[in-house]
């Protein structure tokens, strides 16, 4: 072969591998967070994703915890091994799994930066680092009483502590407090006031226990349809409700909680839910709101900054529960709106602010709510119009089997990607609506 022959030939030959290499290019998705949100998205998009993807998912925990489980830890209805899995046996094989903690995220340079300097690039990136509860944020919560005399059963620790807590409680007064919105669960509080009030009563402790629930609300609930509902319940079972309470500080030596107007409520046991704050590095990367809260669009969970960040479950700041049903549902709603922007096409799906969840209400009962950005909690039935089988704004067992069945539905179905028969979107059917 001559010179000019095998100069042709080495020039098409890496032309080609260039042309080859190209078609091969791997884009890149990563995962900030292997909780709820973050698990669900990573399994789905593993299965629906186009040829060329690789996910990588960051979390800085090896255990996946069932956070509603944690409402039954501290009254023995649900042990603590029944929360937790190992996270890698909750993500699919395919996935690239990083345990790390984050540092920043660098949008402009499209860049990860985990704690000890490695770096994660990427095409997209999806936020699911979720929202934890932050004592030092209020002045003597987190002295040396915290998980003692001052309890919370937002984290696995803190319920576990909580139990261990109320076996000793012998009387006095039992004070629920909420410190500020939004937070975790917004049913949570008043499930376990309910709970409590059921526990209390079967341990023969009830007529010598004052239970109080404190709000920083003008109600029990944030939809004044269900405050009211839920109040009554409150006022039905003989518990002091304190309004428009907003915390300045815990002093643990003289067991009281004191507001900025000068009030005062005395505990023997408090429990209490802290400030709820998003993860630091959403601060640290100037992605998000006071709190930490990636800054999305409400019905796309698309950044309102990059066009290529998204946030989902309770790390992003739209105007509705941070409950896992909401992660559910909008994560439906991401999946299909994803494929659209990878591909270049417009959205096709908004999402409502669809939320569901049981209200606990003690004695083997719940209620079930069901509301949107747009609509209350509204009585009728769920999910069939008549049939149900479970009712909507009022107390029934089949809600409260509901409830404890979702266990499963979570392990098996929610988390590995399967869809369950509820759609996204909220629907009125079954659902009376209000009267004007």
């Amino acid at each position: 072969m001559s010179r000019r022959s095998r100069l042709a030939w080495t020039g098409a030959h890496t032309r080609t591998g260039i042309i080859d290499a190209m078609a091969n290019v791997t884009k890149r998705l990563v995962v900030l967070g292997a909780g709820t949100a973050g698990t669900m998205v990573a399994n789905r998009l593993l299965k629906s994703l186009p040829d060329g993807w690789s996910i990588t998912v960051v979390d800085k925990s090896d255990t996946h915890y069932y956070q509603p489980g944690y409402l039954f830890i501290p009254f023995g209805m649900l042990p603590p091994s029944k929360v937790t899995r190992p996270t890698r046996d909750v993500l699919a094989k395919g996935l690239d799994v990083v345990a790390g903690e984050i540092d920043r995220v660098d949008a402009d340079a499209n860049v990860v930066y985990l704690e000890g300097g490695r770096e994660l690039p990427y095409d997209q990136l999806v936020i699911a680092t979720g929202t934890s509860p932050r004592p030092d944020q209020t002045p003597g919560m987190d002295g040396p009483e915290l998980h003692k005399s001052v309890g919370e059963f937002y984290t696995y620790e803190g319920a576990v502590a909580l139990r261990d807590a109320l076996k000793k409680f012998t009387g006095g007064r039992l004070v629920m407090h909420i410190t500020e919105m939004p937070f975790k669960c917004p049913v949570a509080p008043l499930e376990f006031t309910f709970l409590a009030e059921d526990w209390l009563r079967k341990n023969g402790l009830r007529d010598k226990t004052e239970l109080v629930f404190v709000t920083p609300l003008d109600g029990a609930f944030t939809k004044p349809v269900a405050s009211r509902a839920l109040g009554h319940l409150l006022k039905e079972k003989g518990i002091s409700v304190e309004t428009d309470f907003m915390i300045e500080s815990v002093d643990q030596e003289a067991k009281v909680i004191r507001s900025y107007d000068e009030r005062e409520i005395a505990y023997d046991q408090l429990v209490t839910v802290p400030l709820n704050m998003g993860a630091d590095f959403v601060a640290r990367s100037g992605l998000g709101d006071e709190l930490n809260y990636v800054l999305v669009d409400k019905h796309t969970n698309r950044s309102t900054q990059y066009d290529n960040i998204w946030a989902l479950g309770d790390a992003s700041n739209i105007p509705t529960s941070k409950a896992g049903a909401v992660a559910h549902f909008s994560v439906e709603m991401f999946e299909e709106n994803f494929l659209d922007a990878i591909a270049a096409r417009p959205l096709s799906r908004s999402f409502d602010g669809h939320a569901n969840c049981f209200v606990e209400s003690g004695h083997g009962k719940a209620l079930l709510l069901d509301f949107n950005y747009d609509t209350e909690p509204l009585t009728g039935t769920f999910p069939l119009a008549k049939v149900g089988p479970m009712s909507l704004l009022k107390e029934s067992r089949i809600n409260h089997i509901g409830k404890l069945a979702f266990r499963q539905i979570y392990w098996n179905m929610l988390l590995p990607g399967r869809n369950i028969p509820i759609p996204p979107e909220m629907r009125m059917a079954g659902k009376i609506p209000a009267e004007k």
